[in-house]
């Protein structure tokens, strides 16, 4: 779940940022910005409860690929908050939002995608867990 959302918000993110640049006259420059990261942001704080809801999953697998997609995801961003100043410094405007947006989009939804194809590919069960009652 955690995959299949980050690649759905960072699409998004991407697809708003393009579409926003191409409304966006020389009076609304700022359009594509306010387009771009909302989705991102509200994933971000959004995620936290996705993954803490499943970082405990009985089922280990599931726990497995919710861990490395929370170290991939919070890894990039944590990063691009390093380094995207410095490369939206050196690009001015859109571009460097977009040199940035792309490289969170180039490293995380390859692998996320890549990551939905294996969990497919898993001999998943069914399985049942009881819970004790303690009355």
């Amino acid at each position: 779940m955690f995959n299949l959302i980050t690649v759905a918000v960072m699409m998004t993110s991407l697809s708003a940022l393009l579409l926003g640049k191409l409304l966006a006259s020389q009076k609304v420059g700022f359009l594509p910005f306010v387009l771009s990261l909302p989705p991102v942001m509200i994933w971000m704080a959004a995620s936290i409860f996705v993954y803490a809801s499943i970082a405990h999953h009985p089922n280990s697998r599931t726990a497995h690929y919710n861990k490395w997609a929370g170290y991939r995801f919070y890894g990039v961003m944590g990063s691009l908050v390093v380094i995207g100043p410095a490369i939206y410094g050196l690009l001015d405007g859109w571009r460097g939002l977009m040199l940035v947006l792309g490289l969170a989009v180039t490293i995380i939804v390859p692998w996320a995608l890549f990551d939905i194809f294996k969990a497919a590919r898993e001999p998943w069960q069914d399985m049942t867990v009881e819970v004790e009652n303690n009355e």
